[in-house]
């Protein structure tokens, strides 16, 4: 008779797990492959009186930082996350745990915030197409204002508003809350590419204007940075 053997049954290796040593194994400088702070592209004191050089420098340097600092802690379970710019991490957020969702989110929607605004004299006006568009959709640049702003203010807690271009390259507002932002492949969230972004959280505005959220949002207006605006308008209606 012949002899048989029983083998020990293995478990199903973890996808993930498998994911991650491949690319481990085939990326060897990975880790060091992670997230870095921008500097500011102005002075902290650039944006004064409508945004205090205090604020400016505790939301860059220890807000954002954190929020750096904390997607980096999660390369080491996502070694995937290193080979993905910010833009395509968002598209695919469903895929990473909340961590790396606020964290990366964090990140992205502040690096765009910094950017969308600007000194006097480099923030310029909306553009000749951009314009119109904003006329079609909104009646006026000071309707879509007005409902831009509704959107920020009535945002329960923390978040943001938005100006987007939607998949079907028509202009929309939308708001969303904590660190989401309309790139995200999430069920609750709007799609569509942001051209224009504002933070409501409080840190982004308790130190100059306390609990008064109107006050911060009418201001900002006039830091907004019309060029980029513009820019990345026409860049996304190509």
């Amino acid at each position: 008779m012949q002899a048989t053997f029983a083998l020990p049954l293995r478990r199903a290796a973890n996808p993930r797990a498998l994911l991650a040593g491949a690319l481990a194994a085939l990326l060897p400088g990975l880790a060091a492959a992670q997230f870095t702070l921008a500097p500011l592209p102005y002075p902290s004191n650039a944006l004064e009186p409508h945004i205090d050089a205090m604020t400016m420098e505790i939301h860059h340097g220890r807000h954002h930082a954190a929020y750096v600092n904390n997607l980096n802690a999660q390369i080491k379970q996502y070694p995937e996350l290193a080979t993905l710019s910010l833009e395509d991490m968002q598209r695919q957020i469903s895929r990473f745990n909340m961590a790396v969702r606020n964290n990366g989110g964090g990140h992205y929607n502040h690096d765009l915030f910094w950017q969308l605004m600007a000194p006097e004299g480099q923030r310029g006006q909306p553009g000749e197409a951009l314009l119109a568009d904003i006329g079609k959709t909104f009646g006026s640049l000071a309707d879509m204002k007005k409902r831009f702003d509704q959107a920020a203010l009535s945002r329960f807690g923390s978040g943001w508003a938005w100006l987007i271009i939607t998949p079907d390259r028509k202009l929309a507002i939308t708001s969303t809350p904590n660190q989401d932002n309309p790139l995200m492949d999430l069920p609750d969230v709007q799609r569509g590419t942001p051209i224009l972004g504002l933070d409501v959280w409080e840190h982004a505005y308790y130190l100059k204007y306390q609990n008064k959220r109107g006050e911060y949002v009418t201001n900002w207006w006039n830091v907004v940075n019309w060029n980029e605006v513009t820019r990345r308008y026409d860049a996304a209606m190509k």
